[in-house]
């Protein structure tokens, strides 16, 4: 299963960036993440239905599950045959009501308001985590 990650902007923190980039590169051997930063929030989900089979819209208002729960997500979605889910980040504004409405699911992060670009490097983690849970990878503890 492909996992990609659809963000409004590019992530100019170069810390930032090099931990998502840990993240997908330690994530190939599990779930490969893809990530790409799009302009607008329209964008984002224009090219997530576009190539994928489930949506995950990223929003402070949707479930939070845990990590456990979180990979549980991703293993059902795979044993039910899905190729491709898309993470969609929103700009600083976040999602519309109607760009929710049209997700597979809403999820959060934090209870917390995030910056959306500090938001895209917890979600490369936490697909990480994920994959080494389905795999029984010690990182997780």
């Amino acid at each position: 299963m492909r996992l990609r990650v659809l963000a409004v902007g590019k992530l100019k923190d170069v810390g930032l960036e090099k931990a998502c980039e840990e993240y997908v590169k330690r994530s190939r051997a599990f779930l490969p993440i893809e990530r790409r930063a799009l302009k607008t929030n329209d964008a984002v989900l224009d090219e997530a239905r576009a190539s994928c089979e489930r949506i995950v819209v990223m929003d402070e208002r949707g479930e939070q599950p845990t990590s456990e729960a979180f990979a549980g997500w991703l293993r059902d979605w795979r044993e039910q045959g899905v190729r491709a889910v898309a993470f969609a980040i929103g700009d600083a504004h976040g999602f519309e009501t109607r760009h929710r409405e049209a997700a597979s699911k809403v999820m959060g992060l934090s209870r917390l308001t995030l910056p959306h670009r500090l938001a895209q490097a917890m979600l490369c983690e936490q697909l990480y985590r994920a994959g080494t849970i389905l795999a029984g990878h010690p990182y997780h503890h």
